[in-house]
């Protein structure tokens, strides 16, 4: 495996789900030194906020938790299959939208759902706060550091293996 690993998040807009998981893994990356084994990305199946900062509703939530949120909305491109080790879709129409764009079938190993990484939640997807209230908000944080944990686990293990 070469090194470093790298892991795009994939959500609808680029602005809340996708760079939260990209905020909480660099942050769980930074806690165990493990900065410059694994590179973070996100991106939107969209282009709907491309240019646009994260969701300061979805910033302020992460930020109860020390956890820090940046970069600017993109949306995905073909050239990322290739560029990633493992994309992960934060829910199934993400994921449906992923292995639509890739047409033979090269890189769907490389996609995967994000809770399919969760330990202690049952979701099966991470659900799109935007349009909800500050509990939706907080609970897609706590979901997510939950999937970027287990992760996380699984990055680590490809590393060694």
């Amino acid at each position: 495996m070469a090194l470093p690993y790298k892991l795009l998040f994939v959500c609808l807009g680029n602005i809340c789900r996708s760079p939260s998981a990209e905020g909480i893994m660099n942050h769980l990356i930074q806690q165990r030194g493990l900065e410059g084994q694994i590179i973070c990305d996100s991106a939107g199946t969209s282009s709907y906020h491309v240019g646009s900062p994260p969701d300061r509703r979805m910033t302020a939530a992460a930020a109860r938790r020390n956890i820090t949120l940046s970069g600017q909305a993109r949306q995905f491109e073909l050239s990322d299959f290739e560029a990633f080790d493992l994309i992960l879709a934060m829910d199934k129409d993400n994921y449906e939208n992923l292995l639509y764009l890739d047409r033979e079938g090269k890189y769907q190993h490389k996609v995967k759902l994000m809770c399919d990484f969760c330990t202690q939640h049952r979701d099966r997807e991470v659900p799109d706060p935007y349009y909800g209230g500050e509990a939706g908000f907080n609970y897609v944080i706590d979901l997510l550091l939950d999937a970027c944990e287990g992760l996380l686990a699984h990055v680590q293990q490809e590393i060694r293996a």
